[in-house]
């Protein structure tokens, strides 16, 4: 009965101290794909702005498993603010090492990647007050094709992250 309580004990230890580290997350969302990401399927996050007067860091996030077949990652990303001005972007990502291996965090088949929107050295500020919409989809074709990857298997889930910008 004691060995029970003592793991209890460090399981709960690490889940808080692991919601602890986490300080600088503003918003942070996930959204499950089928079993496969459709060209014209768009994921959406909504939030509200928040402090218009600090700086801070966007984060496009991903979970993929093994069944990702390509070494980079295009996507198309639309930032709508709340006064209807939009700004929409295509950005490439790597996905994987020369020799294959997908890069991203976790131990077992699935990987989770933070991949950079907007911020670091040219931090992100929220300009307007109100809703601020994100538009996320994907703009895979294989070399050579016109067409694009019709349904793209292996990504599993997208997600939105806002974090506060360090003062540095």
């Amino acid at each position: 009965m004691q060995k029970r309580i003592s793991w209890f004990l460090l399981v709960i230890s690490v889940l808080c101290l692991n919601l602890s580290c986490d300080s600088k997350a503003v918003y942070d969302t996930y959204k499950t794909l089928p079993n496969e990401w459709h060209k014209d399927s768009i994921t959406q996050f909504s939030f509200k702005a928040p402090d218009t007067t600090d700086n801070y860091n966007l984060y496009v996030n991903l979970r993929n498993t093994n069944a990702y077949k390509f070494s980079n990652l295009f996507l198309i990303v639309e930032l709508n603010y709340p006064n209807g001005k939009a700004e929409k972007d295509t950005l490439e990502y790597k996905m994987a090492a020369p020799n294959g291996e997908l890069l991203g965090t976790g131990f077992s088949d699935v990987k989770e990647n933070k991949l950079w929107f907007r911020g670091f050295k040219n931090k992100f500020q929220f300009t307007e007050e109100g809703e601020y919409n994100i538009n996320i989809q994907h703009a895979m074709r294989k070399n050579g094709e016109v067409n694009g990857i019709s349904n793209l298997k292996g990504i599993t889930e997208v997600g939105f992250r806002v974090e506060k910008a360090s003062k540095e």
